[in-house]
């Protein structure tokens, strides 16, 4: 209920009150206004005032406790954040002679690169692969190229990635799943090999691909 236009003639009350000397003794009986104040109070929610707390939630309590956190917003149900897309604008040109080198889609390069890394030749995996394509140290000596530098690297992937292809005759589901799980493990199951990652890992690369 509003009670703004009630507190408005309380206060006009007052004013007369104060007029006709009718201020409220101490200690004695309340004053028609104050009697109609504390029956407003009565009435009125507490919206959290200054004599009482907000009420928290636990997570928002620590989040304070914490000092620097803010409570997280509440989903909306649509992601309204812009997303943040690899560019691979940089390494365009080297991403298109390595595949004209080795006779690769650069399409699927790029794909392969985009999902290695994000087009981040500073990326280091916890298992140690380096770079934009994602070479593991030993890989990359035996393609003879410097996985620490960018053309080299990706170079090197689409080298691997032409391996992969020739190994199992052009099929490019086989040699994607190869470039991430090791063409031992899909020769063992026949095709992609039943780990969740490498069948995401499959599904993003031939999703950007196609």
């Amino acid at each position: 209920m509003d009670f703004s236009s009630v507190n408005a003639v309380v206060n006009r009350i007052e004013d007369i009150e104060y007029k006709i000397g009718m201020r409220r003794p101490r200690g004695g009986a309340a004053s028609f206004s104050q009697m109609l104040k504390d029956e407003i109070k009565s009435k009125t929610p507490n919206r959290g005032g200054n004599n009482a707390a907000p009420v928290q939630s636990p997570s928002q309590s620590t989040q304070r406790a914490k000092g620097e956190e803010k409570p997280a917003p509440a989903e909306s149900g649509t992601n309204t954040l812009p997303l943040s897309v690899p560019q691979d604008s940089a390494y365009l040109p080297a991403i298109e002679a390595a595949a004209g080198k080795y006779g690769v889609d650069p399409k699927l390069v790029s794909a392969v690169a985009e999902v290695e890394s994000g087009y981040e030749q500073g990326a280091i995996s916890a298992t140690g692969a380096v770079g934009v394509m994602q070479l593991m140290p030993e890989t990359a000596e035996s393609l003879g190229v410097n996985p620490y530098d960018a053309a080299q690297n990706i170079d090197g992937g689409a080298k691997y990635l032409k391996q992969m292809l020739d190994t199992f005759g052009g099929d490019v589901r086989k040699a994607v799943a190869a470039y991430n799980a090791g063409p031992e493990a899909v020769h063992e199951y026949g095709g992609v090999p039943p780990y969740s990652e490498t069948q995401q890992y499959v599904s993003s690369v031939l999703d950007l691909y196609r």
